[in-house]
């Protein structure tokens, strides 16, 4: 049987009102890069400002993790397949493949350790999830997500061309559509969004890329949570309930549910050095701007 993601009487996103400009956005002038844009929207779907080209098209990397993983709990939902349901290698599951416990190698279809004891980032495990729910539901992974979440939430000019790990596109303004639905899901029920930016499998350690070993490494279904680690791509008064994810083609979204704010951030330019620099301290610039807004 052919599953057709979707229910009927589901809300179609319709857009978003533009509060205005945030000056902390302009911060990105200054980034070491080619071309870069930014966007802030808040919890209720407004958006707070934009900056840059934000209707450009550029390459997410690992930021395509949390479309894919939002496309799978779609999956979930619409019951073609259960996050307790075994997935990938022995004793792995839908929800280890999300929370990368499935003990899979970065790049490398190999097992490297057994379930939940480790968390090893890995691609390879967000592939195997694809695979799975393409041979669940019938239908080709990336179209799946296309018609569960790019479709419905208005993202036109996002794709995913390849790997659900790492190859998706996408602009500034369709990635705000979605950090708005990741603070008042329409296409989620709450508690299954609230579950998915909770720590799944706590305690466990593990390197977050780019930023070493972390005693815990916090992730949810998806989704990296912010917690206490350090160092971090967030900023320092970034709250623990912080979740997101970064990629290494220069690329950012982060929901700070305390903050009542999401913000994405887009570049040209790979992940390095400059990245771990300027966006923590950016972070907390947003984050500085939205508190004087509010009060």
């Amino acid at each position: 049987m052919v599953w057709a993601p979707g229910k009927p009487g589901r809300e179609v996103f319709s857009g978003q009102a533009t509060l205005g400009s945030m000056d902390s956005l302009r911060m990105i002038e200054n980034w070491p890069v080619p071309t870069a844009a930014a966007g802030v929207v808040l919890a209720d779907g407004t958006v707070a400002g934009r900056h840059g080209p934000t209707g450009q098209r550029f390459p997410l990397a690992s930021v395509t993790k949390p479309l894919a993983a939002y496309g799978a709990l779609v999956a979930v939902e619409e019951g073609a397949v259960e996050l307790d349901e075994p997935a990938g290698p022995e004793g792995s599951t839908v929800r280890h493949l999300l929370a990368h416990t499935s003990g899979l190698a970065f790049d490398e279809h190999r097992t490297m350790a057994a379930p939940g004891t480790r968390r090893l980032y890995s691609n390879a495990g967000f592939e195997v999830l694809g695979d799975h729910i393409a041979k669940a539901s019938g239908i080709p992974f990336a179209e799946y997500v296309r018609q569960a979440v790019f479709e419905p939430l208005g993202m036109a000019d996002t794709e995913l061309t390849g790997s659900p790990a790492k190859d998706s596109v996408s602009t500034v303004d369709d990635l705000l559509r979605f950090a708005a639905e990741l603070q008042a899901p329409r296409l989620l029920a709450r508690q299954t969004l609230d579950a998915a930016a909770t720590v799944a499998f706590p305690g466990v350690n593990g390197v977050l890329p780019g930023f070493g070993h972390q005693k815990p490494n916090d992730w949810g279904l998806g989704f990296e949570i912010r917690g206490r680690k350090s160092p971090h791509w967030t900023g320092e008064t970034s709250s623990p309930r912080t979740f997101g994810h970064f990629g290494q083609s220069g690329t950012f979204l982060w929901v700070d549910p305390e903050a009542g704010a999401a913000c994405v951030a887009l570049t040209d330019r790979a992940f390095g050095e400059w990245a771990a620099k300027t966006w923590p301290t950016f972070t907390d610039a947003v984050l500085a701007d939205l508190r004087t807004t509010s009060a």
